[in-house]
Formats: structure tokens, sequence, C-alpha cells
């Protein structure tokens, strides 16, 4: 599925292909905030255009007008998520001073902050994307692909500073980082149920990236 706005304008678009106007775009957004309610609860595989409709207050019928299915409700959620969150989590590092451990400490924060809110609904992306759905993939690649290319920056200048190998790779790296952060934030219910705590994984992930970046 296409990304359902109008390039360019951000403008949301009905399924045959028309803008919205003001009252179909809040029609839309209600049906979107129903998806999105009913994902949270963990009901994606039951999950019916009647069930959404009933939240949205709104009919099947009316669904349609905007969506062909549920799965194209869920990709325009995480459309919208991937914008916003790939800007959020981007900023994580650009935005920091990488002085201390304090940026360390706050990226492994606002990575198990952003999971804990959206978790739900990257669940469902990550389990698409290992069923092989490419638009999923896509999607949870754009999303944490600005912080990727924000910690592969970041070990260039530590490299070039003398602060790690000069051998090292900033890509593989920037990869390895990005994913345990990913990783361990998506599965932080299921370490609490094993004893770790939140806070332990937070401090224990941000001290995997502090020393990572600063070898020497």
């Amino acid at each position: 599925m296409s990304d359902p706005r109008t390039p360019g304008t951000g403008e949301a678009r009905a399924a045959d292909g028309r803008v919205a106007g003001r009252r179909g775009q809040a029609t839309r957004q209600r049906l979107l905030d129903a998806t999105s309610a009913a994902v949270a609860e963990g009901r994606y595989r039951d999950l019916t255009v009647v069930d959404v409709s009933r939240r949205a207050e709104t009919s099947p019928a009316t669904f349609y007008q905007y969506f062909p299915d549920i799965e194209s409700a869920v990709l325009s959620l995480l459309d919208e998520l991937t914008d916003s969150g790939g800007h959020q989590l981007r900023t994580l590092v650009t935005e920091a001073s990488w002085d201390g451990d304090s940026a360390a400490k706050g990226l492994a924060h606002g990575f198990m902050a952003f999971f804990h809110e959206h978790g739900n609904l990257l669940r469902v992306c990550d389990l698409a994307a290992l069923e092989g759905d490419d638009r999923f993939r896509q999607l949870r690649t754009r999303l944490f692909n600005g912080v990727f290319l924000a910690l592969q920056d970041l070990a260039h200048e530590a490299r070039a500073a003398g602060q790690i190998p000069t051998e090292s790779s900033p890509g593989a790296l920037a990869s390895v980082l990005t994913t345990m952060l990913a990783h361990v934030s998506a599965h932080q219910p299921g370490f609490e149920a094993w004893g770790v705590s939140s806070s332990e994984l937070t401090q224990t992930m941000a001290s995997v990236v502090e020393r990572s970046m600063r070898w020497n």
C-alpha cells in the first residue's frame, strides 16, 4: 500500500483517491484513533471493520470510504508514527551533549519510553515484517534510519578523535547499538517477567552505548 496522503502536502486521501474535506479528515482520524485503541488492547489478529466502526461511532460503509481493510488503517497509523517517531528518536542523539554520560542515558531512556507508549503498534509492525510483508519492513527501517545515521556520525567523530580504534566500523557500531536499543526496548515486558527491571535495562543499555563510543 502506498502512503494514503497527497504527495508533498500531508493531506489524507479517501480510499478512492480524493482528498478528504475537513469533516472527512475528522472522520478518518476517528477511525484511526479507534484502530489505535483496539491495537493497544492487543486485538489486531481478530480486529474487524465492524469493531473499529463501532468504536468510532460510525458505520462499516464509512470505514470503507477511507480504508479498504484493517491492515490499511494500521499501515496509516505506522506511517504517521514513523514520521514523528523517527524524528523523535534521532534527536535523542543529535540534540544531546556527548561530553559526559547523560546523552547515553537519555538515549536509552528515550527508546524505552517510546516503546512503552507505542509497543503494541510496533509489535504488529515487527510481526508483519517477520512474515515477509515488505510494506511493514520498509516502515520499520524508516523509523530507525534516522537514529542509525546519527549514531554512525557520532561514531565517525569518536574515531576521528581517537576515542575508539581506527579500525572500528562506524556503520557496524551504529547497527549494533540501534538493534540493541530497539530489541531490548521492545521486549521489556518479557525481561521484567524474568525479574529484570526497566531501570536496570535502561542503565545497562546506556552503559553499553557510552562504552561503545568511548573505548579510550
